[in-house]
């Protein structure tokens, strides 16, 4: 039975002072084995988290079936109002975990970090720079890679082809690039031409690199308006990144982007001294945020089809975009080479 009326029916939301959301499934499922160090390597990357961001970051965290260690650790941060939203469920799969992260709110922008990431000062600068200098950017990740040039980028070349504003520099950090390669356990995951030179886009005196990782990337939430699924079948991999993360950025006709220097890094599973010099470093943020992201209208289903499906057939096949290497400044040689690995 219902007595009485509920105050709070049909009024509408008050507006949020936040204005980023930044979510992070959590999955450390005990402390042994490959996850021995996985209370370490959480409490380095939230600390580096709440040092670097400002006072309208939203920080929601999803517990994806973590030991009750990490769900103490986890409950203990909510009441202290340092992470906004806590969400607690059974091990459903990293990408269902962040679909879960994203409902139910209403930011501008989105970021979506693995929870082994170390981040570091401006990062959120850096990545709204971009925002602000290029406005067909939907995604952009704050770990350059010189690899990224050929996943889901087709959509740049069609616009820019014929633009002097892309063409490759001089790699800005390359020791963060080999730290990247350290943290996969692939020492050799980019070659020599790759830790030397990138592909850039330019505005003015702006430069972004062209692609986007995963592991550490900001969205415009727009990008996952309608988004044709809600549900993947892999706790991990598969299609799952290409289907979420991917595709419904290049489908609205947005670029996939990083900033030019590194502003977060991967750290794996394995805690290193080198983790807590730089979580040293770090000065708290206490910079007011003025930051509003200019709406976009996404491009028309035409628009995608050409670009990202037909054109991409030809622009990044292997043999086609060594030639488009050589135009935009490297040698045949580098170019051979870039295209390795």
């Amino acid at each position: 039975m219902r007595v009485g009326f509920n105050p709070h029916k049909d009024k509408t939301q008050d507006a949020s002072d936040y204005s980023h959301q930044v979510i992070i499934p959590v999955y450390v499922p005990n402390l042994d084995g490959y996850f021995q160090n996985g209370f370490e390597i959480l409490k380095l990357c939230l600390n580096s988290l709440f040092t670097t961001s400002h006072d309208k970051t939203f920080v929601t965290i999803v517990n994806n079936g973590s030991c009750q260690m990490i769900v103490d650790y986890l409950n203990d941060l909510f009441e202290q109002n340092k992470i906004q939203e806590i969400i607690h469920t059974t091990n459903i799969g990293k990408l269902n975990a962040v679909l879960k992260g994203i409902s139910g709110n209403n930011f501008s922008l989105i970021t979506i970090s693995d929870s082994d990431v170390l981040f570091l000062t401006n990062w959120q600068k850096a990545t709204y720079e971009v925002f602000e200098n290029f406005s067909k950017a939907g995604a952009v990740c704050s770990t350059p890679s010189s690899r990224s040039l050929r996943t889901y980028t087709s959509n740049i070349y069609w616009d820019l082809f014929f633009s002097k504003k892309i063409k490759f520099i001089n790699v800005l950090n390359p020791d963060a690039l080999k730290k990247f390669a350290h943290s996969v356990g692939n020492i050799d995951f980019y070659n020599s031409i790759q830790l030397k030179k990138y592909l850039i886009i330019t505005n003015n005196d702006k430069k972004a690199v062209v692609g986007a990782g995963h592991f550490i990337t900001t969205y415009r939430a727009s990008v996952f308006d309608g988004l044709d699924s809600r549900y993947t079948n892999y706790k991990l991999g598969g299609d799952s990144e290409l289907k979420f993360l991917d595709i419904p950025i290049v489908k609205k006709g947005f670029w996939r982007l990083s900033t030019t220097d590194n502003f977060t890094y991967h750290m794996g599973n394995i805690v290193e001294d080198w983790m807590f010099d730089e979580v040293s470093k770090l000065e708290q943020n206490k910079e007011e945020s003025s930051f509003q992201l200019k709406l976009v209208n996404p491009s028309s289903k035409w628009s995608y089809y050409i670009k990202s499906k037909f054109f991409a057939k030809f622009m990044l096949n292997k043999k086609i975009m060594k030639y488009y290497l050589i135009w935009k400044g490297l040698s045949k040689e580098e170019a051979n080479n870039y295209l390795r690995g």
